[in-house]
């Protein structure tokens, strides 16, 4: 152990001549001391584990405040010592990175998602006043998947998942490739065993072949770089690491000797036109893939990566990425952020850092508006999973969003109001579909309108980046107020008679204040507003609920109550089956489902059709789609209407007319006078300017559909309007 911390301090003092190695050593004793008696599931003495945490951290040529953190950083969350203590021996702040790392292990938690999200918003809390606690954390993850061996199978593969997912995207999006990777190798290790020796053996069984052709493209390399004047390049080359050839043959569905380009060079030189020079030298010697040149120098990746990226075609039709870079745009690859860090000032007081962290704001402002775990989760996975499109705007700036963007997504990067008034979307000059998918180099153009006063809720199910979400839900949780509070309540109710149960058995006051207290609410209100613009489920209030009205129950009242739901659940199931309105003969309580071709309602003739694994399928007698089962008159079966009025069915209209101004309005007008629901509308106009509208309507019966048809006819300019066949 006390070699191991004299390879830490030699380390330090490489780098950090002036850390303060005495406050250091102090950490290690207290470190040691506080965890004395404790052992790692391996049987090594616990102190082992901070020490390695904290050379992890040296290589990476972090301050002195964060390395005696590193050590101290399991003391508050495994240990007797505190926050307070902390502070006193070592100054606040070391005493908040160590707190910033500490899970919060005291707090029950319903579910293990929740006790997980809970501690990763913390992390990010903590992360944004000070990014030394993310990196901390990332190398007490890296210790920990080093020694994972050790765990129990099951705790193997959730690690290794919950590695995979966070920590990993997290190192890529702070540009810590040298963690990345090695996190990576060690979850595929673990998550496919039998895939991942595999492909060790296969690389391995090449080795001598692969070895040789490295060597013969550096030597090649080298002998013209010389020739071109470039002193003290660094050539290596060097397979992919295993996770992403793996990656790439799960995707692309290829053995390993269906992947070419397995190998990467390396390129690094003095300056950025040396950069360039021997990117032209090497398109020179070997042939350039097309479409495979990528230059992050002139617009380099958010987590900071920069260098000149192309795939050649080397000796023997072998592709090959070469990788081409300055000293230090490669120290940023290796330690991203870390190569970043100012000793004295800290990270935090430059403008360019705000670059640099706004997608940390952007995700701490969106996490402030969600509740719901999973919704965290998902959206947690899209931020840090940084497969990127790089898109313009027409000034030729560059504006990075994540894969699969819409145009709404790049008006909310651009500003909230650009968003909120937002009509439509030129892409490179022509006009596009607002959930048009952005591809790299497409100049968006927005069109927007004084007269637009917010982003439509359909929206959300389009965008893709946490930004757009966070602004939308913002917009409607400030200026749709109380029609959010309305809408919250009906989701609750409805979620309420789903389950089987009712608002005056949940929602007593105490219960209700508990759930306030849990998910950040201040008023009820505010929890039905927060329910009707999505920043919590109905189904998450109402089984926090629940949890709270069970604790209250014995035993044998909370067994009688759930049969109670059960058996209403149950009536309500046949309840539904029966409401399709329609009998089949000789068959109760059937599946029946009404037929979407041609939409039947009572009044109709109809004929059923066993359907494989769905029922009995009803048609009208004169639809196509059952004169075409000709031969197959087995599966025909007899079937009547109900005597209901009950029921809602659906029919199609098609409608033609004269196009004017108001058209659409006076038809739509015309329906809701007579109290028929609109379920949907198509309209079009024909290059002879005829306005073809098909509407989708719920009616009772063909009485009521008839009446409104010729309501419609009786329509200025309207000439036809006719039931759909089809």
């Amino acid at each position: 152990m006390i070699d191991s911390f004299s390879v830490l301090v030699e380390k330090v003092k490489k780098y950090d001549p002036g850390c303060n190695f005495e406050m250091l050593e102090k950490a290690y004793v207290v470190s040691k001391t506080a965890h004395m008696g404790q052992q790692r599931i391996s049987g090594e003495p616990y102190i082992i584990h901070p020490l390695e945490v904290a050379v992890i951290l040296a290589e990476m040529e972090l301050d002195c405040t964060a390395l005696i953190a590193a050590l101290l950083h399991d003391t508050i969350e495994d240990t007797t010592c505190t926050y307070d203590e902390l502070k006193a021996q070592f100054g606040q702040e070391v005493a908040e990175l160590v707190d910033g790392v500490t899970k919060l292990g005291k707090i029950p938690f319903t579910t293990k998602e929740e006790q997980q999200v809970e501690n990763l918003r913390k992390m990010f809390l903590a992360m944004a006043k000070d990014i030394r606690v993310i990196m901390i954390k990332l190398a007490d993850r890296l210790h920990n998947m080093r020694t994972l061996k050790y765990m129990s199978e099951g705790k193997q593969l959730e690690k290794a998942r919950e590695t995979l997912e966070i920590y990993a995207p997290l190192a890529h999006r702070l540009g810590i490739s040298k963690i990345k990777w090695e996190l990576e190798d060690i979850c595929l290790r673990y998550l496919d065993p039998k895939g991942y020796y595999d492909l060790v053996e296969k690389i391995n069984t090449k080795r001598k072949q692969r070895e040789a052709y490295i060597t013969k493209i550096i030597e090649t390399l080298r002998e013209k770089t010389n020739e071109l004047g470039i002193e003290n390049a660094q050539i290596d080359g060097r397979p992919k690491h295993f996770y992403s050839i793996y990656r790439k043959m799960v995707k692309q569905n290829k053995t390993l000797e269906q992947i070419y380009d397995l190998f990467a060079f390396r390129i690094i030189v003095n300056s950025v036109k040396d950069c360039y020079a021997v990117l032209g030298l090497v398109h020179e010697l070997y042939k350039p893939m097309s479409g495979r040149f990528k230059d992050y120098i002139a617009m380099p990746k958010p987590n900071m990566y920069q260098s000149l990226h192309t795939t050649l075609i080397g000796p023997g039709g072998q592709p090959f990425e070469v990788q081409i870079r300055t000293w230090d745009m490669h120290r940023v690859a290796e330690v991203g952020i870390a190569a970043h860090w100012k000793y004295k000032e800290g990270i935090n007081n430059t403008k360019d850092s705000d670059k640099k962290f706004a997608w940390l704001r952007q995700l701490l402002e969106w996490q402030k508006d969600t509740r719901d775990e999973s919704e965290f989760m998902e959206t947690l996975k899209i931020d840090l999973f940084t497969d990127e499109v790089f898109v313009f705007t027409p000034k030729g700036d560059v504006i990075n969003l994540p894969v699969g963007s819409t145009p709404v997504d790049f008006a909310y990067s651009i500003h909230s109001a650009i968003g909120n008034k937002m009509i439509g979307a030129k892409v490179n000059g022509k006009m596009e579909p607002i959930d048009y998918k952005l591809k790299n180099g497409d100049i968006i153009d927005i069109l927007t309108s004084s007269t637009i006063h917010g982003p439509s809720r359909d929206w959300l199910k389009i965008v893709k980046s946490s930004q757009a979400k966070s602004k939308i839900n913002q917009w409607f949780k400030k200026e749709k107020r109380e029609e959010n509070i309305i809408r919250g309540k009906e989701m609750l109710e409805r979620e309420l008679k789903k389950q089987g149960l009712t608002y005056t058995q949940l929602f007593k006051t105490e219960w209700v204040e508990q759930v306030l207290k849990k998910y950040n609410f201040s008023s009820q209100e505010d929890l039905y507003a927060g329910v009707g613009y999505g920043a919590i489920t109905a189904n998450k209030v109402i089984t926090r609920l629940k949890e709270e009205f069970k604790k209250t129950l014995k035993p044998e009242e909370l067994e009688q109550i759930l049969e109670t739901i059960a058996q209403t659940k149950n009536e309500r199931k046949k309840k539904h089956t029966l409401e399709s309105g329609v009998v089949v003969k000789g068959i109760d309580n059937c599946l029946v489902r009404l037929s979407r071709c041609c939409n039947p309602v009572p009044g109709d003739e109809i004929i059923g059709y066993i359907t494989r694994g769905r029922g009995v399928s009803v048609h009208r007698s004169d639809c196509i789609n059952v004169s075409a089962e000709q031969g197959e008159e087995e599966r025909l079966i007899d079937v009547k209407w109900r005597t209901t009025n009950d029921v809602a069915y659906k029919a199609d209209i098609n409608l033609m007319a004269n196009d004017r101004t108001s058209l659409l309005l006076d038809v739509t007008n015309c329906i809701t006078e007579a109290k028929i629901p609109i379920k949907a509308v198509n309209a079009r106009t024909t290059r002879e300017q005829i306005t073809v509208i098909t509407l989708t309507l719920e009616i009772t019966n063909t009485e009521q559909l008839e009446k409104i048809i010729k309501r419609l006819r009786k329509i200025d300019s309207v000439f036809d309007v006719t039931r759909n066949k089809q």
